[in-house]
Parts: structure tokens; C-alpha cells; sequence
């Protein structure tokens, strides 16, 4: 095999953590190659040190034959390699071009030529399918745009080696069909993919090999297209899991609790008449910009939208974020780090976080308390209690931001791309969660890019468009098919 990458017996260890333990892998040239693992496997540990962000305590790096010891960032992309990070490296304060080319822009004299950049910018952007300005501020993009934006860097450089670690986790199917077809450019213009996602349909579709880590270590190498999901399954975790979840079946419940009679920002939220009984679990699917975010968190008070909402049989106009915690609303956002977590802070701090106005002040002892049965019941992985949570990976500490209203006890619970970063065993214990809080009474109101998550999960699935609630689904007698084309048109007509 003509390797462009061997990673060798790379061993790295933190604090009370044996992140990779001998870990190997191997990457050819022209290949898309797959990392799989559950969280905590040490799939980002071993990218990271690859980049140069993590220095390991042990084991070689080749890169196209030649050894390499990569003591910062820097060195790993003169190397050639390039990395899309889980946990997005943007400056929301730069726009899209001068994040694109931040430390290598086209200059003219001794002068950053805008014009060229901006030019280019807008090429890469619309290579990997965005909709958006080279000249648009970063941090006022979607999400999803940012995810593409970072896609999108990783083609101005001369990187051979490019590292994408869950790109999809908010991308809609048709954005990640554009980035398939990048990545297809990409190996046959002889570059190398290293590909990771716990996605297993994106695995089959667009891997030419796969490695898959548990505990550290690497544990098994496969062929991609002779290799079945349940093989996949078994080696990531040991242990027969259903990927799909349970399917939920049509709701018979009664009685109200949340009405959204109207949701509206000028020009981009016209929401009307979407409801969530006690006990029901109720979708939102759409594409990127569709509105499902601004929704959420126009019920949680986060934004400026106009309501006309009744919570428990109460009116409200409008909304703010201690207002709506006081009345049993949680949310679990999209961005985990900036508006879920303090990542400074203990895992039990956070988990404990909400519910400790309920026990008075004394932090460390009652939160621990309080938070741990939930940090069990969805199997939150952490050393010790008095780690920080931002040593986590992603998506345990998507984990301790469900665990955080679950320990506060909600009637509402409002998730937002609730499975962004994690592996098929979590993703199966934090439905099994959600469904357990929805049997307890709790209404729940969930945006998911993976329309799969929703019709499965869900009693009732609702299509947002350009910020319009345009249709309603029944997820039991309608098809996933007619659902995703209306997704993608917003015109219901389209399925006759």
C-alpha cells in the first residue's frame, strides 16, 4: 500500500485517562478513510495529535515515508495536513474570507488583496454547496454555515492530508451530498480523507477503508464495502445495539401544555399553530436557515421573537431565559460549549447547574448529589467528579447538558441537534432517556438534521421551510421519502 499516513503505537495520557493506548493508523493515498469509535475511543485525541494540538507521550508519525515530530498546529499544516475540527476553530469576529484564508490570503505588494480573496472565498463556499457571502460575518452565520465554512478552509490550503471530524453533525442531506462530492475531487486529485462520524450510511457510502478504536486502542481495520453495519457496530462497541432506536408509536395522550399559536421575527420566523401535548414527542425537520433553531430558542426567550404562546394554560407575549427555566422549560442547544456548559466547571457542577437554586447555595456536595443518577442513566464517561467538562469529549458533554435538566426536573424540553457528536450506543441511551422523560409527562420538542431521528422518535414530525412551518406528518403512515422531498422544496403539492 503507498501510505500517505502511519500513525504507530501512539500513546497519550491525561490526568486519571489513557486516551490512546498504542494506537495505529494507516492511510493511503487517494483514500477516504473512516475512524470509528464510541466517544471516548480516542478518535479526536489521536486527530488532534496528528494536528499538532496534542504533543503524545509515545509512538511515531510518517507522513508520505517522512518522520514527523509535530510540536504545534503550525507544523502539522506545513506538513501538508489539515484538520475540520468536532468543535468548530472559527473567528466569529472575522468574516467567511478572511477566516478561509486567515494566515495565507493573496496579497498584493505588502498588502492583503480583499478583492482576490473575496473572490476566492466565494468559490470555495460555493464548491462545498453554501448559500452565503464570502464578506458575511462568521459569527452571525448558522451552525451549519459555520460547519461549511470550516469545510471550506480546508480547500484553500495545499493540504494532502485533510481530517474531518464529524463534519455532518449539522449538515442537512443535501449540504453533506455537496461535501461527498468535495471529498469525491479531493482522492481523485490523489489526496488523502480521514473521515470521522458515527453515521454509519455516510460510512458505507463515501469509505474506502475503515479503523475502529475502543478504549484507546485500535481494534479492528476494515474493507468498507464488503463490511457490514453490524460488524461495524460489533467492533466499535462490543455489543448488539438497535443504530435506529426504538420506534415510537402514535401518540394517544391528551390535555394541552405547550401552544405556539404564533412565533415571528421580521423576515425570518413565521411560525403558527405548532403544539406539544404532555407526553409528546414532536419533530422539527427542515434544511439549514429553514428556522428550527430560531424556533427553539424563540420558546426559550434567547431571542427577540414576538410570541403569542400558552404554557400550562397561561398566556405569553414574550419570553426570557430565567423566566423560562422558572416555568420548567429546558433547553439543549445546538452549540453545547457557548450556551450549554461552563467548560471550567466540574461535570457535576454543570449537570447539578440548574437544579441547584432548589437546595440552596452549598455548590459542590449537593450538586454531586443531585446529578449523578442522571450522569449514570445516559452513561456520561468522566474521570473523576471534580473534572472539568471541557475535558470531555463532545459528545459526553452533549450528555451533561441533557443530564443538567434532568437533574432540575422540566415539563418542557426543547433539543436541538441533541445527537450532534455522538456515537450509535449513546445515541440509543439518549433516546431511551428522552422517551422515558416523554412516558413521565414531559413534552418535548426536538430539531434534528437526520430526518431518520425524528420519524422514529417522534409522535409527529412538522417541516419548517425559509422559516415557515409549512406541513405536518403523521411519521407512522407517512413516508420518510414524502417527508424529505417536502423538506428540501417546501412546496407539499411536490409529493402529488
Amino acid at each position: 500500500m503507498n501510505a500517505a499516513l502511519r500513525m504507530e503505537n501512539i500513546v497519550k495520557e491525561f490526568p486519571g485517562t489513557l486516551a490512546c493506548n498504542k494506537a495505529t493508523l494507516e492511510v493511503a493515498k487517494g483514500e477516504v478513510h473512516c475512524l470509528l469509535g464510541e466517544n471516548g475511543a480516542g478518535k479526536s485525541t489521536m486527530m488532534k495529535i496528528l494536528s499538532g494540538s496534542y504533543r503524545p507521550d509515545g509512538g511515531t508519525i510518517t507522513v508520505d515515508g517522512t518522520p514527523m515530530n509535530f510540536s504545534s498546529p503550525l507544523d502539522g499544516v506545513k506538513a501538508g495536513i489539515s484538520t475540520i475540527y468536532q468543535e468548530l476553530d472559527l473567528v466569529p469576529d472575522l468574516t467567511v474570507a478572511q477566516n478561509l484564508f486567515l494566515g495565507h490570503a493573496p496579497t498584493r505588494g505588502i498588502f492583503v488583496d480583499s478583492k482576490a480573496r473575496n473572490a476566492a472565498a466565494a468559490d470555495a463556499v460555493a464548491r462545498v454547496g453554501g448559500k452565503f457571502a464570502p464578506t458575511a460575518t462568521v459569527g452571525a452565520l448558522s451552525v451549519s454555515d459555520q460547519q461549511l465554512t470550516a469545510i471550506a478552509r480546508a480547500l484553500t490550503t495545499s493540504a494532502r492530508i485533510i481530517v474531518m471530524d464529524e463534519p455532518s453533525a449539522t449538515l442537512t442531506d443535501h449540504d453533506l451530498a455537496a461535501v461527498f462530492d468535495v471529498i469525491r475531487e479531493l482522492v481523485a486529485e490523489g489526496k488523502s480523507v480521514v473521515y470521522i462520524s458515527h453515521r454509519l450510511d455516510e460510512i458505507k457510502e463515501i469509505g474506502h477503508r475503515a479503523t475502529v478504536m475502543r478504549d484507546g486502542s485500535t481494534v479492528a481495520v476494515f474493507d468498507v464495502p464488503t463490511t457490514s453495519k453490524a460488524q461495524m457496530v460489533d467492533a466499535m462497541i462490543g455489543r448488539a445495539v438497535d443504530s435506529a432506536g426504538t420506534t415510537r408509536g402514535p401518540f394517544t395522550g391528551s390535555g394541552q401544555l405547550l401552544n405556539i399559536d404564533r412565533a415571528t421575527i421580521g423576515g425570518v420566523l413565521d411560525i403558527r399553530g405548532i403544539s406539544v401535548r404532555p407526553g409528546e414527542i414532536v419533530g422539527l425537520a427542515g434544511l439549514g436557515g429553514a428556522g428550527r433553531s430560531t424556533l427553539l430558542s424563540a420558546v426559550f426567550g434567547d431571542n427577540s421573537a414576538e410570541l403569542d404562546m400558552t404554557l400550562h394554560g397561561t398566556q405569553f407575549t414574550s419570553m426570557n431565559p430565567q423566566r423560562a427555566v422558572q416555568l420548567g422549560i429546558g433547553l439543549v442547544p445546538e452549540d453545547r460549549k457557548k450556551q450549554g456548559l461552563l467548560l471550567e466547571m466540574s461535570v457535576v457542577r454543570n449537570a447539578g447547574l440548574a437544579a441547584l437554586k432548589l437546595f440552596g447555595i452549598n455548590p459542590a456536595g449537593r450538586a454531586a448529589a443531585v446529578a449523578r443518577e442522571p450522569l449514570q442513566k445516559l452513561g456520561v464517561k468522566f474521570a473523576s467528579e471534580t473534572q472539568a467538562v471541557g475535558q470531555l469529549s463532545g459528545g459526553n458533554q452533549q450528555k451533561v447538558v441533557l443530564a443538567k435538566w434532568m437533574a432540575r426536573g422540566i415539563s418542557v424540553l426543547l433539543l436541538d441537534e441533541p445527537t450532534r457528536g455522538l456515537d450509535i450506543g449513546a445515541k440509543a441511551d439518549l433516546f431511551e432517556q428522552v422517551r422515558a422523560l416523554a412516558d413521565s409527562g414531559v413534552g418535548v420538542l426536538m430539531a434534528s438534521s437526520e430526518l431518520s431521528e425524528l420519524t422514529e422518535n417522534c409522535n409527529t414530525v412538522w417541516v419548517l421551510h425559509e422559516g415557515r412551518n409549512v406541513a405536518q406528518y403523521d411519521p407512522h403512515t407517512t413516508p420518510s421519502a414524502d417527508i424529505a422531498r417536502v423538506v428540501v422544496t417546501g412546496s407539499i403539492e411536490s409529493n402529488v
